[in-house]
């Protein structure tokens, strides 16, 4: 049995409403609504409320069938896959920052020659910034390639 269709027979058997379901758990009635039509699903918190509220086990409230269990991780999984975006696109255009600061730090700073006839120039910021600016774009490129891969990978696997 679905958890949508689990918790609607819960709360009927309760003979409750949404609202009033959702006063007891303290969620909106929304939220409810959501559950039930399949929509999303309860975080952990909520399952432990409603699990201790009306004295049911979590097995008997998340493992009353396979596709609860395997959509939890399947959203969980999502999750972690968009942090892992988030932060390296994070970290790429961080990197693609300094790689400009070493070029406007080049471009600005002031080149001598000194009485003993020494150059005196920053000419490791042009290799440094081409680096980061070199890093920078990769580390966006393949996070960006990684997402595209396992997006395909998902649409073709539901198909």
């Amino acid at each position: 049995m679905k958890f949508s269709e689990q918790i609607k027979k819960l709360r009927q058997e309760q003979q409750l409403t949404q609202e009033e379901f959702a006063a007891k758990i303290h969620v909106t009635r929304q939220a409810v609504s959501n559950w039930e039509n399949d929509k999303n699903l309860p975080d952990l918190e909520t399952l432990i409320v409603i699990s201790q509220t009306f004295q049911l086990s979590l097995d008997q409230l998340i493992l009353g069938g396979t596709e609860m269990t395997d959509k939890l991780i399947k959203d969980g999984s999502e999750t972690r896959r968009a942090k892992f975006n988030f932060f390296s696109s994070l970290i790429g255009g961080f990197l693609l920052l300094i790689g400009l600061i070493c070029f406007v730090i080049k471009a600005n700073s002031v080149e001598y020659i000194d009485k003993q006839g020494i150059l005196h120039e920053n000419f490791y910021l042009l290799p440094l910034g081409y680096l980061f600016l070199f890093s920078g774009l990769t580390v966006i490129m393949v996070s960006g390639v990684t997402y595209l891969f396992k997006k395909h990978r998902l649409e073709n696997s539901k198909k």
